[in-house]
């Protein structure tokens, strides 16, 4: 399992994420919500669009902006939709060795999906128009 930690409590657990630029991007159903409330933070990822955050409280402890996701995410990043990644103050643990599938379907080891950052598809996508 791959667990995102905070303040010494669970914020998300899951078998596996989606790995992107290094981030673990939980699954919505991995969440434990009573944590996470929305922000009016947004900010625009050329690549993914629009990232909608969420501030995470943990014993009245609040992490502003702790947290973000792509409910609408660009069609190079619709692996992501609705998945939530975490800024670096919130702790990814392992806690057992998590099965994740390759590019190719087949059942890697290591905890996470694979980097479907889409770099190298949109680079063959630009060079398709020139």
């Amino acid at each position: 399992m791959i667990r995102a930690v905070w303040n010494g409590v669970v914020l998300a657990e899951a078998e596996r994420t989606v790995m992107v630029e290094g981030n673990h991007y939980f699954p919505p159903d991995s969440l434990n919500r009573e944590h996470f409330t929305d922000s009016a933070s947004r900010t625009l990822c050329p690549w993914k669009g629009v990232a909608r955050y969420y501030d995470v409280t943990v014993d009245s402890r609040t992490y502003p902006d702790a947290a973000w996701s792509y409910p609408k995410p660009s069609p190079l990043a619709r692996r992501i939709r609705d998945h939530v990644a975490f800024y670096p103050g919130v702790g990814i643990e392992r806690t057992r060795e998590a099965r994740s599938l390759g590019r190719d379907g087949s059942p890697e080891h290591g905890g996470s999906a694979p980097d479907v950052s889409g770099r190298g598809r949109l680079r063959t996508l630009l060079r398709g128009r020139e």
